[in-house]
């Protein structure tokens, strides 16, 4: 390997910096040579010559955009079906690339695979940018936590409808109420039963009469 190749520090001599920079260019990935069967390094000459250390940088890679959609029940599949339509619609007309994440599962479900492949994502510094179209889309109670998440690394978090069709604070309530007692019925009784039916049933006729009286 000889020919056409230099040590470490020639290499150094001919740049005009330290040894310990090289060996910090190469585990920065901005420099790197080539190891000979011993694993010294081994700097090419004509690498060195074009090599200029205040232009050269590594390129992060681009973090992503992320829709994410999410409805409670099968039932719902249709409105599943709007809020990626919206998301699609939204991301696109930016021109933004974009994937997009759905989840079908209660707001209070912590364990949805859509969430946490995107929690995992935001993590490991691959997302951008996240769209929501409504914040209890996201999770119905936590959602600041990710959002505090996503501050912290620096991920743009976009909802589509924050100020529009607010609903009142007995609104809220009644429907986290509701979403409460369908996840303990289901859980009790089975997500079929009768009985599972007749309280959820009763409970929402007597969240409806509240919330209209």
């Amino acid at each position: 390997m000889s020919k056409g190749y230099v040590s470490t520090g020639d290499a150094a001599e001919l740049l005009g910096v330290a040894v310990s920079t090289l060996q910090r260019w190469d585990r920065e990935g901005k420099l790197v040579p080539e190891r000979t069967p011993a694993g010294r390094r081994r700097y090419k000459v004509s690498d060195l010559g074009s090599y200029n250390p205040l232009t050269k940088k590594i390129v992060e890679p681009e973090r992503k955009t992320i829709a994410y959609a999410r409805v409670s029940s099968h039932d719902q599949k249709a409105d599943l079906v709007r809020q990626e339509q919206v998301l699609e619609l939204y991301c696109a007309e930016r021109g933004w690339s974009f994937e997009v994440i759905s989840d079908l599962g209660s707001g209070m479900n912590y364990k949805k695979k859509g969430l946490n492949n995107l929690i995992d994502a935001i993590v490991d510094d691959k997302v951008g940018r996240l769209v929501i179209t409504h914040k209890d889309r996201l999770l119905r109670f936590g959602a600041e936590l990710v959002f505090a998440v996503c501050e912290a690394k620096n991920v743009e978090v976009i909802i589509i409808n924050s100020t529009d069709n607010e609903r009142s604070f007995e609104e809220e309530l009644a429907s986290d109420v509701l979403e409460i007692v369908t996840v303990f019925s289901a859980r009790m009784y089975g997500a079929r039963s009768g009985k599972n039916k007749k309280l959820i049933d009763g409970v929402s006729k007597a969240v409806a009469d509240a919330t209209s009286s």
